[in-house]
């Protein structure tokens, strides 16, 4: 099965955890993380030419269509993708033109309240004044756009919650996660540990 399942929200919705959730229970699929190509540019462009935001550099997002079309081409797996994306023309740009070439893309944005995503913020140590906070306003009004659906309202619900509906809503069926409460928490602690930026 051939799919690719992009997983949006405002910074603290849960997108990574969910991605690594979902890839726990369905064998076979393949978490691809966009962010990667933008750390790549970061890291090669000297400083006095460099954008803020390195989703603003064409080539991300013609890097990240390409790579997602050529996955999409050659993997027969389910692929997928944690990003924020909330700049329609961006969006369109990538995911847009990766439905017009016949890609099938399930997108979900994972939907909370400020306060809540500050709260996830701060558990991750990232406090009211961090880039990522000062980033929810905008990402809350962005994704409330029809373009951005599914909305998955996730207020109250666990990280297998979300993983639960988006298979639901992708047509695919999870495996039954048969780990201890003691490993899923080490499980997202990992999840964590390994995706801070420095």
């Amino acid at each position: 099965m051939r799919m690719i399942i992009w997983i949006n929200g405002a910074f603290g919705a849960g997108k990574t955890q969910t991605a690594y959730e979902l890839h726990r229970r369905l064998p076979g699929s393949y978490v691809y993380d966009p962010e990667n190509v933008g750390y790549f540019i970061r890291k090669n462009v000297p400083g006095k030419i460099a954008l803020g935001d390195f989703q603003d550099y064409p080539m991300w997002r013609d890097a990240n269509y390409g790579m997602l079309k050529h996955l999409d081409r050659e993997y027969d797996g389910i692929v997928i993708a944690p990003m924020t994306l909330v700049r329609p023309p961006y969006f369109d740009e990538i995911v847009g033109r990766l439905r017009e070439d016949g890609a099938e893309v399930h997108h979900f944005a994972l939907c909370a309240g400020k306060e809540t995503l500050l709260r996830r913020l701060k558990g991750r140590g990232e406090g009211r004044e961090s880039w990522a906070a000062a980033q929810i306003d905008r990402c809350i009004s962005a994704l409330s756009d029809e373009r951005f659906k599914h909305h998955l309202d996730t207020e109250g619900c666990s990280i297998a919650d979300n993983a639960e509906r988006i298979a639901e809503l992708a047509g695919v069926s999870l495996q039954p996660d048969g780990r201890s409460a003691v490993r899923k928490v080490y499980d997202r602690i990992r999840t964590q540990i390994r995706h801070i930026r420095f």
